[in-house]
C-alpha cells in the first residue's frame, strides 16, 4: 500500500469524527485551543487503536470468522451509540437556554471517549481488512490517528464559531448530525 492510499484511508476514517467534533465544540462555552487539542488527542488515540484491534483480531483468530463477525455488527454498534448521543444532544437543545456562564468549558473524558469509539468502529473493520493485505498496520494506524487528531481539533474550533452563531439550536443540529452519521454508517453497510 502506498503513501497516497494510506493518506486517503486516514482522511476517510477521520471525516465522521470531524462532524462529531463540530457538534462537541458547539456545545461548549468558548472552547479554547487547549480543549480542542485535548478532544483531538482523545479521538486520535482511539481512532488509531481501533484498526490495530481489528487487525489483531483478524491476524490472531480465524480470519474469516473475525472479518464476518466485525463487519456484521460494527455498523449497528456505531449507529446505536451515535443515535443515543444524538438524541441526548437534541434533548439538551430543547431544554431552556442556560446562561452562558453555565455552559461547560470542556466535555468529560467519558463522553468524548464514547463518541470517539462510536465514530471509530469503522476503523476497526478497516483493520480487519488490512490484515488480508501487505500493509504496515502501525504506520496506517498512526496516519489514521494523526488525521483524526487534526480534523477533530479543527472541528471543535469550527463548532465554537457555529455555537456562537446559533446558540442552543446548535446542540439540536449537532445531535441531528450525530444521528445522520450513524444512519449513514448503517445505510452504507446494509446497502
Amino acid at each position: 500500500m502506498n503513501f497516497t492510499s494510506i493518506a486517503l484511508i486516514a482522511l476517510a476514517m477521520s471525516t465522521d469524527a470531524f462532524a462529531a467534533a463540530i457538534s462537541k465544540g458547539a456545545a461548549l462555552k468558548h472552547p479554547k485551543l487547549s480543549e480542542a487539542l485535548r478532544t483531538g488527542l482523545i479521538f486520535g488515540v482511539i481512532e488509531a487503536i481501533t484498526p490495530l484491534i481489528g487487525w489483531a483480531i483478524a491476524t490472531f483468530t480465524i480470519k474469516t470468522f473475525a472479518s464476518h463477525y466485525i463487519t456484521d455488527w460494527d455498523h449497528w454498534i456505531a449507529f446505536t451509540l451515535l443515535l443515543a448521543l444524538g438524541l441526548h444532544m437534541i434533548y439538551e437543545g430543547f431544554q431552556p437556554a442556560e446562561p452562558e456562564e453555565e455552559k461547560p468549558t470542556k466535555h468529560s473524558f467519558y463522553i468524548l471517549a464514547i463518541t470517539a469509539f462510536a465514530t471509530s468502529i469503522d476503523a476497526m473493520a478497516v483493520g480487519v481488512s488490512l490484515a488480508f493485505m501487505d500493509v504496515n498496520i502501525f504506520i496506517t494506524a498512526a496516519a489514521i490517528g494523526f488525521a483524526t487528531f487534526t480534523m477533530v481539533t479543527i472541528g471543535v474550533m469550527l463548532g465554537r464559531v457555529l455555537g456562537l452563531m446559533f446558540g442552543k439550536r446548535s446542540e439540536i443540529v449537532g445531535g441531528l448530525v450525530l444521528i445522520a452519521i450513524g444512519s449513514y454508517i448503517l445505510y452504507e453497510h446494509i446497502s
